[in-house]
């Protein structure tokens, strides 16, 4: 099997795949033809059907494990499948193994490194909080040490939300000694808490998509929701000590245009702001280039980043 990572540009496609989402769509023509993403353990391609209706198009659906047959391109600087055939297959056929995204990083360390993280919290209401959730709630934990952290743009594997949100606290914990004017336990809080709603937000692996409440709530207002009621349950938890770390979660994207309902007020908000920012948009160029790893020049527009990305040479 050639996994997607390995795929690159005029390479043909023969191999199994989990068709991880499929969507009709017309042409400007009026031709109608399928989106259509392919996924395996190393991580997702775009594909498109253009011809749907052609007898080599078996019947598939969202969730299935296909054998495509087609032609790797470049579109616009990242990788696309132009699909010929498709045969859905039978259990038996595949390993499951094989198709889920996973951190390459090791689940048990990066969430003990969290836990050593906690401990270091002096303030106690502030230590309890983060002990409500990723101690005595067991069920939280077991979703949250294996939720992704987005559905495709960056840490869209299993561990994706540990180890993006270790990586946050990390750069956070940096930024509190480099400005001692930060307040340490409120910044690594929020940092720990900020994205804890996208374990209701995005639904368990294989289907790894929105769910309704993620789509009409989102995480940042789920997240909020969620520490206020586990403070609720901490008898004397200050109200302007929720309030500020329910701020910094609200506030964490920024700017309205990228979803915060709130402008970051407090220092502590925005430097969570920039720690989220810069860990989500490393890890997005990190794994351009890892699905790139064929091509040692310019790779192409990406729309993300809005520039004309390629490899830095040694």
């Amino acid at each position: 099997m050639k996994f997607i990572r390995d795929l690159k540009e005029g390479d043909r496609v023969s191999d199994i795949y989990l068709c991880k989402h499929k969507q009709a769509a017309v042409t400007k023509n009026g031709k109608p033809y399928e989106n259509v993403i392919l996924q395996d353990k190393t991580g997702t391609v775009d594909a498109k059907v253009w011809e749907p209706n052609n007898p080599g198009i078996g019947n598939y659906d969202t969730l299935d494990y296909i054998e495509v047959y087609g032609d790797v391109n470049n579109f616009q600087g990242a990788l696309q499948v132009s699909v010929k055939r498709i045969r859905v297959c039978q259990e038996g056929e595949y390993n499951p193994a094989d198709y889920l995204p996973v951190s390459g990083k090791d689940n048990d360390t990066m969430y003990l490194e969290l836990l050593e993280l906690i401990d270091s919290i002096r303030n106690p209401y502030l230590k309890q909080l983060l002990e409500e959730f990723f101690v005595k709630d067991k069920a939280f934990t077991k979703a949250f040490r294996y939720s992704s952290a987005a559905k495709t743009v960056h840490h869209g594997f299993v561990g994706g939300l540990l180890e993006h949100t270790l990586s946050v606290t990390k750069l956070c914990e940096y930024y509190c000694s480099a400005y001692p004017i930060l307040k340490r336990d409120l910044l690594l809080t929020a940092a720990m808490c900020h994205d804890i709603g996208k374990v209701k937000e995005i639904s368990p692996f294989p289907e790894n998509d929105y769910t309704d409440d993620g789509q009409l709530l989102g995480h940042i207002v789920m997240g909020s929701q969620m520490v206020a009621e586990k403070a609720a349950k901490i008898d004397g938890f200050p109200h302007v000590m929720l309030s500020q770390v329910q701020h910094c979660i609200l506030a964490h994207h920024g700017k309205y245009e990228y979803g915060s309902p709130k402008l970051p007020a407090l220092m502590e908000a925005m430097a969570l702001n920039y720690a989220d920012d810069t860990d989500a948009k490393l890890e997005t160029f990190k794994e351009i280039l890892e699905n790139n790893s064929g091509n040692q020049g310019w790779l192409g527009y990406n729309r993300l980043f809005e520039s004309n990305l390629r490899v830095a040479k040694e």
